[in-house]
Order: structure tokens, then C-alpha cells, then sequence
């Protein structure tokens, strides 16, 4: 099975990338979620991102980086398919809903934590200028 999401490679005016940890699980991630029957990613990762983490953006903040797949870190035997985004900010966000535990790390030596497939392999590496 395929589950389409949308994620945010979201960065600080450090160039450090913040990961989310959901309640329940043992990999860090990107923000962002599956994507609802008849909605747009953007819309979903708007949504996504208020839920998981209080940000209130607009449209027009998000950057589309393009399109990346992975063995889904959760489901095992299903992959994502997910619509990545960039989104900058300068302010600290709290985990809200499922989430458990944030971290900012550097995209290039994010040490040792737990990373899911698509995380470690498409949107840390994503060069995201």
C-alpha cells in the first residue's frame, strides 16, 4: 500500500532542520502527515503542521520542493509517497497532538538519533536553498 503525505523541511536561521517524534514510535521525522480524499498537499500540510506543532502559515510561505518515496517508518510493509515542502522560520514551536519530542539537528551530521527512511534518505540530503 502507498500513503500519500506532505512534509515540511523546515529550517531556523541556523540552517538546522527540525525533526518531530510521534507518540508511540522510536524515529525522528519531518513534520507533515497523509494527505486527506480531495485535498491539496498544501492544505494538508497546513493543517498538519497546526496540529503538530501550533504553526500557523499561509499558502504562500511554503516552498514545493518536489517528490520523494520511502519505506514508510511506521507501517511496516507500506511506502509514502510524499509532496516535500520548505519552510523557513525564526521562532520556536512546541509539539502538540501526537507529537512527542522535537529536535533541530544539522541536515549533514544529524548524529545518532533514530531517523525514518525518508528522512534520512530524501529530505535531510535535500539541498533546500
Amino acid at each position: 500500500m502507498v500513503l500519500r503525505i506532505a512534509v515540511a523541511r523546515i529550517t531556523n536561521n541556523r540552517g538546522e532542520v527540525l525533526l518531530v517524534r510521534k507518540s508511540g514510535t522510536l524515529a525522528f521525522m519531518q513534520p507533515g502527515g497523509k494527505i486527506e480524499e480531495g485535498e491539496e498537499p498544501s492544505a494538508a500540510l497546513i493543517r498538519e503542521l497546526g496540529e503538530e506543532l501550533g504553526l500557523r502559515i499561509a499558502d504562500h510561505e511554503l516552498r514545493y520542493l518536489g517528490e520523494a518515496q520511502a519505506e514508510a517508518a511506521n507501517e511496516p510493509g507500506e511506502w509514502v509517497v510524499a509532496n516535500v515542502f520548505a519552510l523557513g522560520i525564526d521562532h520556536e514551536v512546541a509539539a502538540e497532538a501526537e507529537i512527542a519530542e522535537l529536535r533541530w539537528v544539522d541536515p549533514a551530521t544529524p548524529g545518532s538519533l533514530l531517523l525514518a527512511p525518508l528522512t534520512k534518505d530524501a529530505v535531510l540530503p535535500w539541498q533546500a536553498a
